[in-house]
């Protein structure tokens, strides 16, 4: 190949180079047509040796390539970039509130930042034929504490749309207190599982029993740390709880580039290759709305941050290694604020 590429040049020389000088001091008195003669010749260089070059065009390609990928990278960064517009409700909305005891008092709209970024990404909200087509014929499976709850009734209203009447029997059924629920929707052939795992001890072992049941929903939505912040308050507990459910989630997974295997996990489990893995994060604490005077102080600011480095310190989220990509709660409750919770830890519909 060098051979070639010096033999091209050489020819390039002879034949182009060597008539260009000799022309020079004849044009050298027309300093335009000596430019523009030297313009054209140089072109015409490249084109002789540009196929002495075939790694050019990938080296084109790759670049365009990284570019890409880094677009669709940032845009997952900034899916989360919005912001609300939230106003106390009319009137007769407050009459409605009264007879229904709802604690919503205001009305929330949300969108896009208007950053020269976001509006790149070109995002757009999904309608309920959007998620009917995405969903279609999958196993969804949403597991964790009541933030988990609340997920799995805003996908369902989402999915089932304006059924009132089916939306008002699933949430009587999904929020029976600490249990399980299951749903199949036959429109479009989806099957919706909710499971009550408020510790993360709870959430391995569900993975532990789909590895010995040898299958794997399609989508899988899971978070816990509420619990164990009030009832244990270790974040170093917290932290080898979450470091031992990556290890089972890791183990479910045949095959995993992005976390730099290249051997099949031993004993892993045929799972779909086109699962989504998902980790709920947990939601800004407003301490002073907390009803209770444990949680007040157990739930400190200090503590909740110290729950937060222990996530990213297991390695369990996929942008320090893990398998699960970051539901990001805490960056949609923080931009909400105080009027969209009544306790200070769950957060109205909008949220969800």
């Amino acid at each position: 190949m060098f051979g070639a590429v010096h033999l091209g040049a050489a020819a390039a020389c002879v034949v182009v180079l060597v008539p260009m000088g000799m022309a020079g001091w004849h044009l050298s008195r027309n300093k335009m047509l000596f430019f523009s003669g030297a313009l054209f010749i140089s072109l015409a260089i490249c084109v002789h040796l540009t196929p002495y070059f075939p790694s050019i065009p990938d080296f084109v390609t790759s670049v365009s390539s990284v570019v890409v990928f880094d677009h669709r990278t940032s845009c997952i960064n900034l899916v989360n970039d919005i912001s609300w517009q939230v106003n106390p409700k009319n009137a007769s909305s407050r009459l409605h509130i009264n007879a229904t005891h709802d604690l919503d008092l205001y009305d929330k709209r949300w969108g896009w930042s208007d950053s020269h970024k976001v509006k790149a990404c070109d995002f757009q909200k999904l309608s309920r034929p959007d998620a009917s087509d995405l969903l279609n014929g999958s196993w969804v499976m949403v597991a964790g504490d009541s933030q988990a709850r609340l997920f799995t009734l805003s996908l369902l209203t989402l999915v089932l749309g304006s059924d009132s009447q089916r939306m008002d029997s699933v949430r009587a059924d999904l929020f029976k207190r600490h249990s399980d629920y299951s749903i199949l929707v036959d429109e479009i052939g989806m099957k919706l599982d909710f499971v009550w795992a408020p510790y993360v001890v709870n959430l391995t072992n569900l993975m532990t029993d789909y590895k010995t049941q040898k299958s794997c929903p399609d989508v899988m939505v899971m978070g816990a740390g509420l619990w164990d912040m009030l009832h244990f308050n270790n974040a170093s507990h917290y932290e080898f709880a979450l470091r031992m459910l990556k290890t089972n989630v890791v183990s479910l997974l045949p095959l995993s580039t992005e976390l730099a295997m290249n051997e099949p996990v031993v004993g892993s489990v045929p799972i779909k290759s086109s699962s989504h893995l998902f980790w709920l994060g947990m939601p800004v604490l407003i301490n002073g709305m907390l009803n209770t005077e444990e949680k007040r102080e157990k739930m400190s600011d200090a503590m909740w941050h110290a729950y937060d480095r222990a996530l990213g310190d297991s390695k369990l989220l996929r942008q320090t290694g893990g398998p699960l990509l970051l539901l990001d709660s805490q960056s949609l409750t923080w931009n909400c604020g105080p009027h969209c919770t009544s306790d200070g830890m769950h957060y109205d519909g909008a949220i969800y």
